[in-house]
């Protein structure tokens, strides 16, 4: 078998893959893996910054190279919205996630705070309302195990929200049915969502407040909330961390 760095980086990763070296465990120092597998110690160092660019390990300051969790949770893409959930039922997006993955949850998972801003051009635009207009955000931050999953940010029309839960920080979902359930009982109930998903490197603030490992990027997603006859009743501004969730699909191919 070869012995170049590419020759001992899929022997890495085939091990990595297999089990051999368990999540948030630590690679063996690189003068240990070169005598293993008779190479140099510059080969080592080229095979494991392959693994680094694939988003396998991750150099971690007094540990070593650690070797990254892989997704464990599902973000449900239509079903996540069902109205089965919240409008018939008791479960907001972040939870059907989880049920859908088989992790547990509770409803202090999601902590929120709530502010009375001036609408900045996005959001402006994505509302229909004046730059600089106030609108409500309601700003939260969700965990898993007490680890940071993702932040987001939904914006109101203070018309549309004020005396309502979205406008209370108490922890967890806006009540029963959470924020769509709110929106329907003031006659603006959600019918349609687009949502746009792009990825890119975190900010500081973003890796300390989602606990982002070195290397690490954020899928960032942006959504509109629309009742049946169009209006806008809530934007939506979200960052994720991307090796704490697969996006997952199911829809029907149109004709």
């Amino acid at each position: 078998m070869g012995t170049g760095y590419r020759d001992l980086a899929a022997r890495l990763r085939d091990a990595i893959q297999q089990g051999e070296y368990a999540p948030d465990s630590t690679l063996p120092k690189q003068e240990e893996l070169a005598e293993e597998y008779g190479v140099n110690v510059n080969t080592v160092r080229k095979a494991v910054g392959v693994l680094e660019a694939e988003g396998l390990v991750t150099p971690i300051r007094r540990r070593g190279t650690v070797v990254r969790a892989r997704p464990a949770m599902k973000r449900l893409g239509a079903d996540r919205y069902a109205k089965s959930k919240w409008k018939y039922g008791d479960r907001v997006a972040f939870i059907a996630d989880r049920e859908a993955s088989g992790r547990e949850w509770k409803h202090s998972d999601q902590t929120q705070t709530v502010s009375r801003i001036e609408a900045d051009d996005e959001i402006a635009e994505a509302l229909g309302v004046d730059i600089g207009s106030p609108v409500y955000e309601r700003a939260r931050l969700v965990k898993d195990a007490g680890r940071p999953t993702h932040t987001l940010a939904s914006y109101y029309r203070p018309e549309d929200v004020e005396g309502t839960r979205l406008v209370d920080d108490t922890p967890g979902p806006a009540g029963r049915g959470g924020g769509f359930l709110v929106l329907t009982l003031q006659g603006l109930e959600p019918d349609t969502i687009n949502e746009t998903v792009c990825s890119r490197m975190p900010t500081p603030d973003e890796i300390e407040m989602l606990e982002l490992l070195a290397g690490e990027p954020v899928m960032v997603l942006r959504r509109r909330t629309f009742t049946a006859d169009g209006r806008v009743v809530e934007f939506a501004r979200g960052v994720h961390a991307a090796s704490r969730f697969s996006w997952s699909y199911t829809f029907k191919i149109p004709d």
